[in-house]
């Protein structure tokens, strides 16, 4: 053999011992280049396997393998019967924890838990028909829990080399982070719709320079009257706002770029849907006009927000109309506390000369007391309407006959009826008037409505009172031809202070408290008062109305007490730290055969009480060292001034002051300044009693 044929020949040998093991190299050189899953099948044991040797792998699967392993995204192929599983690198994030287990397996094995979900399409690419899912739920158990999931993916039928369907194939892709964030971009949305449609303020969005609706809440829709408005330009669906200048503002802020703000501006929009001849209705509204601009800066739309406050512009402008009229009352009140301390003071002046004769000294006194009285009167009607108004007046019910009150109330207002020279008509029905009431109060409302009509007719005038049935009522009207009320001022006629309204040049006087006290008076018997008049000169009439009462009569008037005993030489003390009241009271009761002591502070009454052992002592509440109910306390823990009569003189007069002095120990309890002609009454009872 030569050397060349010894060569060849070795060359022979070595390729023949060398071919087995290339064989199967080169079969598999379709998994080569598979990345991670490429060398894993090359090295799995695949005896267990449905596939067998990819060695014996048919070409059509081959080639479909090496597709998908070079691919970069998630794919797997499932072969013949046993739909034996097979994957690439980027479908192993999709496995899980069933990696690197499920290389080989059949595909049931490999998805159990979705099995019922997946095996119609699978049974239809088998079949030969592809199909396509996107977002299809499923529920993986993948990392050891049950987890909801979301894919997009496709099944493919793949053909062996005779054209039958062998295998499927599927290229996914997982989308539950994106359905996630879809779900919560959806409820986020839905979310902020829900502020915004329940948002307080109103809110609209309007897009274009013909200003479209493209949203409106319902604060909103609220104040313009439930209508259409999404898709439709300002001007055709607000048709009545035309002219009022919100739409050329919004063409200012479309055109200009610039917001506009507005304050409790009055808008006029028919809110009454239902009914196309609505009147507008006024309402106030706070807002901005804020423009919306596009991604490139160009203004786009306007963003509308504010709020309906015309609940608060009302509440506003009666805040300012009741301190207008506060500003009225106290001027008026310094007017009226000024014209009686104008002859007050002259006739004191009068009197410190000492030049005046006996009918002087008379006619000074006289005014003095008249006018003293008149500004009592003023105090009282503050007091009383203050309690009436703050519900401190308890009423003493009983049953009365409204033809007496009637009568009663005439007699009282008369002196000022026959003063102007007014001619009176009283017609009174001749059925049984009955109502369930308080005496003194229902006289006090029926004379304060006669007052009335008698101070604002001009003198020689007509005044018709008529009580009567109507209903389940018993009315008393008071009807005069005087000066008249304004229309303006008629829905107000009962509140605090009116009359200065009424009355510029303040010539009837008053404080314009008698009908507010009225009001308030017959409310507290379940009735009510009304107003009418045709205008200024045309006069007025008022009606009380008040529940009548059917089962029972009044009972009669107790006749009055006579007048008081004489007075027997009382002793009296009087603690006041005001010099001049306690010395004017001081003379009064020794003019009536008193004996008087005087104390100007609680000390000196306390000493002055145990000196005297007076039989009443009159103790100002105000006292500078001790106050008045201390010296009550004081006097009635010693033996002797325990007994003696206790009255409270004082200027607080309220329900509680009462109750506070009674309290302390005081006998009885009087407001400056007293009433002359009650003290000595009540003084004379003591005397009585001693």
């Amino acid at each position: 053999m030569s050397p060349e044929q010894s060569q060849a020949h070795g060359q022979s040998s070595a390729a023949s011992s060398e071919s087995p093991s290339a064989a199967p190299s080169a079969s598999l050189s379709f998994l080569s280049g598979g990345g991670m899953m490429g060398a894993m099948m090359r090295a799995n044991d695949w005896s267990a396997s449905p596939l067998g040797d990819p060695a014996t792998w048919p070409q059509a699967l081959r080639t479909v393998v090496g597709l998908m392993l070079n691919s970069k995204f998630p794919m797997f192929v499932a072969w013949g019967e046993g739909l034996g599983f097979l994957y690439n690198d980027s479908y192993i994030s999709i496995l899980g924890d069933k990696h690197p287990a499920a290389l080989g397996r059949r595909f049931h094995d490999v998805w159990a838990e979705i099995w019922h979900d997946i095996h119609p399409l699978i049974v239809r690419a088998m079949n030969g028909e592809a199909s396509y899912m996107d977002r299809l739920p499923l529920r993986m158990r993948r990392h050891g829990y049950d987890e909801q999931t979301w894919f997009r993916f496709s099944y493919s039928p793949v053909r062996g080399e005779d054209g039958s369907v062998a295998g499927m194939f599927c290229a996914c892709v997982e989308m539950t982070g994106e359905v996630l964030a879809q779900r919560y971009r959806d409820e986020e949305n839905e979310r902020l719709v829900t502020l915004f449609e329940q948002a307080p303020g109103i809110i609209a969005v309007l897009r274009g320079p013909d200003h479209v609706f493209e949203l409106t809440n319902r604060s909103y829709l609220a104040l313009i009257g439930h209508r259409a408005l999404v898709g439709k330009p300002a001007r055709e669906a607000l048709p009545e706002v035309e002219g009022q200048g919100f739409f050329e503002l919004l063409d200012h802020v479309y055109q200009s770029g610039q917001p506009f703000v507005g304050h409790a501006v009055p808008l006029r929009v028919q809110r009454d849907q239902h009914d196309p001849n609505a009147p507008l209705e006024e309402r106030f509204i706070d807002f901005v006009y804020q423009p919306i601009r596009d991604a490139h800066g160009k203004v786009s739309g306007i963003f509308v927000e504010g709020s309906d406050v015309t609940q608060q512009k009302q509440t506003e402008d009666e805040l300012r109309a009741a301190n207008r009229q506060k500003d009225q009352f106290l001027a008026m009140l310094a007017h009226e506390l000024r014209n009686p301390l104008a002859p007050i003071t002259t006739a004191a002046q009068l009197l410190q000369r000492g030049q005046m004769d006996a009918p002087g000294i008379r006619r000074a006194s006289d005014i003095i007391a008249r006018q003293a009285e008149h500004m009592t009167a003023l105090v009282n009607d503050l007091l009383d309407v203050s309690r009436v108004t703050r519900g401190l007046v308890t009423l003493s019910r009983e049953a009365l006959d409204v033809a007496a009150l009637v009568h009663e109330a005439v007699e009282q207002v008369r002196p000022l009826i026959d003063t102007r020279h007014h001619a009176l008509q009283v017609e009174i029905a001749p059925q049984p008037l009955h109502v369930e009431g308080d005496r003194t109060r229902l006289i006090q409302v029926l004379s304060n409505v006669l007052n009335n009509a008698a101070k604002y007719t001009t003198p020689g005038g007509r005044i018709v009172l008529r009580a009567g049935i109507e209903a389940e009522c018993v009315t008393v009207s008071v009807r005069d031809n005087g000066q008249g009320i304004e229309p303006p001022v008629l829905p107000y006629i009962f509140d605090l202070f009116i009359q200065a309204e009424r009355t510029p040049d303040r010539s009837q006087g008053g404080l314009g408290l008698g009908l507010a006290l009225v009001k308030s008076l017959v409310a507290l018997h379940g009735g009510r008062v009304e107003a009418h008049s045709e205008g200024p000169g045309q006069g007025s009439e008022f009606v009380v109305h008040l529940p009548r009462l059917l089962d029972e009569a009044p009972s009669p008037d107790m006749p009055e007490a006579g007048a008081a005993a004489a007075n027997g030489g009382l002793r009296v003390l009087v603690v006041d730290d005001n010099v001049d009241a306690a010395e004017m009271l001081a003379t009064l009761l020794e003019m009536s055969g008193y004996a008087v002591t005087l104390a100007f502070n609680g000390e000196d009454g306390l000493a002055s009480a145990v000196r005297v052992r007076p039989d009443a002592a009159l103790l100002d509440i105000g006292l500078p060292d001790i106050d008045g109910h201390e010296l009550a306390r004081r006097l009635r823990a010693m033996p002797e001034t325990a007994e003696m009569t206790l009255i409270a003189l004082t200027g607080y007069g309220q329900v509680e002051d009462q109750q506070r002095a009674l309290k302390a120990g005081f006998d009885h309890h009087m407001v400056k300044p007293a009433d002359l002609g009650k003290l000595l009454e009540l003084l004379a009872t003591v005397g009585r009693a001693g």
